[in-house]
């Protein structure tokens, strides 16, 4: 339940954001999605823990974060030499894999010693916490056509 969910949000949010949302609001998106990627995910550290029906939502309404590699990418593009947009979009996507993997192992280990809800909980703190620290130099607002 909670994978389909997972990808009914992100399918709702690439569709809004990759079709429907013009260019200069796209670019104010980045951050805001980065967010709310990770927003809903401390629930889970609740004693007692949220109803399935809860996390269904959360996890949905999460996903449609996910959307928020469709206007960074776009920045990367944006600074990046048209001959060397493969070579950019292949580096991001690398380090994006690795990064993924890394902390997957990392939430697997802190599930081992805790729970896997607390894992999930701290991993997604975590990830809020770097957002807000690098959100000014992920900040761009104007749109591509603009800069």
């Amino acid at each position: 339940l909670l994978l389909a969910c997972a990808a009914a949000g992100m399918l709702l949010g690439d569709t809004v954001t990759g079709r429907f949302t013009p260019p200069r609001l796209r670019a104010r998106l980045g951050v805001p999605l980065c967010l709310l990627l990770a927003a809903p995910y401390p629930l889970l550290a609740l004693r007692p823990p949220p109803p399935i029906a809860v996390v269904a939502v959360a996890v949905t309404v999460a996903s449609i974060g996910y959307a928020s590699a469709l206007p960074l990418q776009e920045r990367l593009l944006d600074r990046t030499p048209a001959d060397r947009h493969g070579q950019a979009l292949g580096l991001h996507s690398a380090g994006m894999l690795t990064a993924q993997g890394c902390c997957a192992a990392l939430a697997g280990a802190l599930a081992e010693h805790t729970s896997p809800s607390t894992a999930i909980a701290v991993l997604a703190t975590a990830s809020l916490a770097t957002t807000l620290l690098l959100a000014r130099g992920l900040s761009d607002r104007r749109p591509p056509a603009l800069r």
